[in-house]
């Protein structure tokens, strides 16, 4: 549907070119830098910072219209299986509810790998930085044949996109990478990982695979329940170099 196979690597428009949303005249285009360094595939190859990118767009867009960040998704697609994700998260979060001082929720919406995902975050503002305080999320893979295990790959895949949005970060000196293993890469930890609730949906035409499609939606979630808790936009990540997560 338009994007061009002939790239070295194809990756770099995943997902950004097939979401639904109902958007005139919508084009997108890829560019590839000079690569430093090798790089290797990981959970959601490029649909995870593209899902970054189109879902603190769509939070932005809905925040000049002066509208609810769901709605506002919703009013703008026509894809049943995506609505009804947003809209199953929309109820198991109960979202629009009074919150608590200093919490704030954030969503984010992202059809990766034919599998429709949303996610909705909430977080807390501690006097430490911010803490995760619940994650809802809902997935439609079309025929659910292990709704168990279903659960536990999108429940993996929000870990990873946690990780890379709080502290996720390569950095070179000397023409070295620097960091070795977990002890100076961060991953989440289990004190830090909040309650994770999954629906799994069956509305798809036809059966999907779900190891990847959990990770796209975490990181642009996470960034808008914070910007709705404290009023900072964050674009860029990891988020650690705005602000402190615990």
């Amino acid at each position: 549907r338009g994007m061009d196979l002939s790239m070295a690597d194809p990756t770099v428009v995943q997902n950004a070119w097939d979401n639904p949303y109902t958007v005139p005249n919508y084009r997108v285009s890829g560019y590839e830098g000079p690569v430093a360094l090798p790089l290797g595939f990981w959970r959601s190859v490029g649909a995870s910072q593209n899902g970054f990118f189109q879902e603190s767009a769509m939070d932005e867009l809905a925040f000049a219209a002066g509208a609810d960040p769901l709605e506002f998704r919703l009013a703008n697609l026509k894809h049943e299986p995506s609505r009804g994700v947003l809209e199953r998260v929309r109820d198991m979060s109960r979202w629009g509810r009074r919150l608590e001082k200093g919490h704030g929720l954030g969503v984010a919406y992202y059809l990766s790998f034919g599998v429709p995902t949303a996610e909705v975050f909430e977080v807390a503002v501690t006097p430490a930085g911010i803490r995760l305080v619940g994650i809802w999320a809902a997935v439609d893979v079309g025929i659910a044949l292990d709704p168990g295990n279903i659960e536990a790959q999108v429940q993996g895949g929000i870990v990873y996109g946690i990780t890379a949005a709080m502290f996720g970060e390569i950095t070179v000196e000397g023409g070295k990478v620097q960091q070795s293993n977990f002890h100076d890469y961060e991953m989440l930890r289990i004190n830090q990982c909040p309650p994770i609730e999954v629906a799994v949906l069956e509305q798809g035409p036809r059966i999907r695979g779900i190891g990847e499609p959990g990770t796209p939606p975490a990181a642009p979630a996470l960034a808008n329940a914070i910007f709705s808790a404290t009023g900072e936009r964050i674009r860029e990540l990891p988020l650690k170099h705005a602000v402190n997560c615990i």
